[in-house]
């Protein structure tokens, strides 16, 4: 752990202390809204309590109209719809939801995920002929298929209608589909942009459904039924919560606490979660979906869709079973791959001199790559890819991330030659290629981000919300704090900073990795957890004084205990003088 260079708020307390005197919501909360650009009395209104009814309508999407006709013609003409998916979460939620959708209102629909090494990321023409031969006359895509423009070309000199839902960045053209719903379009007015896979395959179901005049409180009823899937992808994708996705996961969680599907109860069940348990967006983010995520990174999603859709309650515990137990060989094998990246850079040290950064390693798993990529991040706050190499095919083929400054997409459309395939996004892509040029890409990469980035975009940075006293710090004000969520991205949980706080005892060492501190400051004292902060503890003694930056979070196993139901993090700290 590094520390970082702590962004500070502008002073708010004027505008604070009016929305608490409003909303009695606490100070430390009322700053985090002022902050965030929340001022006045009805914004913050609602933004902590977020309706269903402020969800925008589907038909501002470019394409809704002619993707729900030809759905309909399908569904009331007996024609079978092929859903053509993505192997992560988002896809495989979005897969489901669509499939549901389509069989409650009278269709069938049948799906295809590609397996992740085998087939890799994106539609694929035999697939396309395959359906062909089966009779199948429409395919409609999910978190997939916005660059897929050959494909599509080819489904249609075989007779079969494409409707596209993605959210993926497109080419300047668009595929040929029948329909492209995407709210990234350069010509679509859809008003949010951030919506995940899954959340654009919501709003067509959401349009579908409500063309077939049911009442409104059966229309109602599934779709907030359909929300908590939509929330668990929307959460995994690492979309920004905020506008119509913060709406999305505030009321798909809400949901989790009663859960009917067999397939969503045996998963929460082996996450940890109990039937009457919520959890929140962190935990959905780092122990349900991991576990969707295990089986298309470990072996093939179809397991995790299976999930969903069985009705059988022994049959769903057994899946979750299989999904927990590829969870740990998942963690296994990244876990090798990173101690394999680390010796590279024991062998080759990262300097200044490295703006960007590529590892390669032959055989490994490619399942895991994007998250090695994010931890090499995390550990040298520079844009880095991880790539498997296989000689036997001559390819090399992995995953990419990168820190707020630097736009991933933009890099490698700057040197397509170098790719037989890539695409993604601003912060996180993938790519396929010969396993001859990763060097030649090492440093091409390298030099578009030097010529780009400064020295002061590889410190990290952490964004400071408000400053906050311990005698403000009590049951309400930590509830204020907690109903800003949930917490992601676009909506980080907020971080408080206590200034000449003393740390009252030595520090502990807890697992090797983490701390626990006692801090002391106006007659209050807090025990506080830092994770992975071990390597600090040098800089700490009993008595000293420290600036600390904060997180409060939910604490189920202290409520369950008799004590309070929250806990505050330690993100960083600076020795005072």
């Amino acid at each position: 752990m590094t520390q970082a260079r702590w962004l500070l708020p502008e002073d708010c307390e004027l505008q604070a202390g009016a929305l608490d005197r409003d909303l009695s919501i606490g100070l430390p909360a009322a700053r985090v809204l002022t902050r965030r650009g929340i001022r006045g009395v009805a914004a913050a209104r609602r933004f902590l309590n977020p309706a269903l009814a402020d969800l925008h309508e589907p038909s501002a999407l470019s394409g809704l109209d002619d993707a729900v006709a030809r759905l309909r013609r399908a569904i009331f003409g007996g024609e079978k719809v092929l859903i053509y998916g993505d192997y992560d979460v988002d896809g495989i939620t979005s897969v489901v939801v669509l499939k549901k959708c389509i069989e409650m209102a009278g269709g069938l629909a049948d799906f295809h995920v590609p397996h992740r090494l085998r087939d890799g990321y994106g539609m694929r023409p035999e697939v396309v002929e395959a359906a062909a031969q089966q009779g199948i006359r429409l395919i409609v895509s999910v978190d997939t298929g916005i660059r897929a423009a050959k494909v599509v070309e080819s489904a249609s000199a075989l007779g079969i209608d494409v409707i596209i839902t993605d959210h993926h960045l497109p080419d300047q053209e668009l595929p040929p589909a029948l329909a492209v719903l995407n709210p990234n379009r350069r010509d679509c007015l859809y008003p949010e942009k951030n919506l995940c896979g899954v959340g654009v395959a919501f709003k067509l179901v959401q349009a579908l459904l409500r063309s077939l005049a049911w009442p409104a409180d059966k229309l109602s009823r599934v779709l907030e039924s359909f929300l908590k899937l939509v929330a668990i992808g929307t959460v995994a994708d690492v979309v920004p919560l905020t506008g119509e996705n913060r709406i999305i996961v505030k009321h798909g969680l809400s949901g989790l606490g009663t859960v009917r599907n067999p397939g969503l109860r045996a998963l929460l069940d082996v996450a940890g979660f109990s039937a009457g348990t919520t959890p929140t967006a962190g935990q959905v983010a780092f122990r349900i979906a991991p576990r969707v995520n295990a089986a298309g990174r470990m072996d093939t999603a179809m397991q995790a869709i299976e999930l969903f859709l069985t009705e059988s309650p022994s049959r769903a515990r057994e899946i979750a079973a299989q999904l927990n137990a590829l969870n740990e060989e998942r963690q296994g094998a990244e876990a090798a791959i990173v101690q394999s990246v680390l010796d590279q850079c024991v062998s080759s040290p990262v300097t200044d001199s490295h703006a960007a950064l590529v590892f390669a390693g032959e055989g490994w798993h490619r399942g895991v790559l994007g998250i090695v990529a994010s931890r090499m991040v995390e550990r040298h706050h520079r844009p880095a890819f991880v790539l498997s190499v296989d000689r036997e095919l001559g390819l090399a083929r992995g995953s990419g991330r990168s820190i707020a400054a630097f736009h991933l997409l933009g890099a490698m459309e700057s040197m397509p030659d170098l790719f037989t395939q890539f695409g993604g996004h601003e912060h996180a892509a993938g790519l396929t290629m010969s396993a001859d040029r990763v060097s030649e890409f090492r440093e091409r990469f390298n030099s578009y981000a030097a010529a780009r980035l400064t020295p002061e975009d590889y410190v990290p940075t952490l964004q400071i919300d408000a400053s906050v006293d311990f005698a403000e710090v009590d049951e309400r004000t930590v509830g204020g704090i907690l109903k800003l969520g949930p917490f992601g991205s676009g909506n980080p949980a907020p971080v408080f900073a206590a200034y000449d706080v003393e740390l009252a005892g030595p520090p502990v060492v807890w697992k090797e990795k983490h701390l626990r501190l006692a801090l002391r400051q106006s007659g209050r004292t807090f025990f506080v957890k830092a994770w992975n902060q071990a390597g600090r503890c040098g800089e700490l003694s009993a008595g000293c004084r420290i600036d600390v930056a904060l997180a409060f979070e939910e604490d189920a196993w202290s409520a369950a205990r008799g004590y309070q139901n929250w806990a505050a993090q330690l993100r960083d700290f600076r020795v005072v003088g």
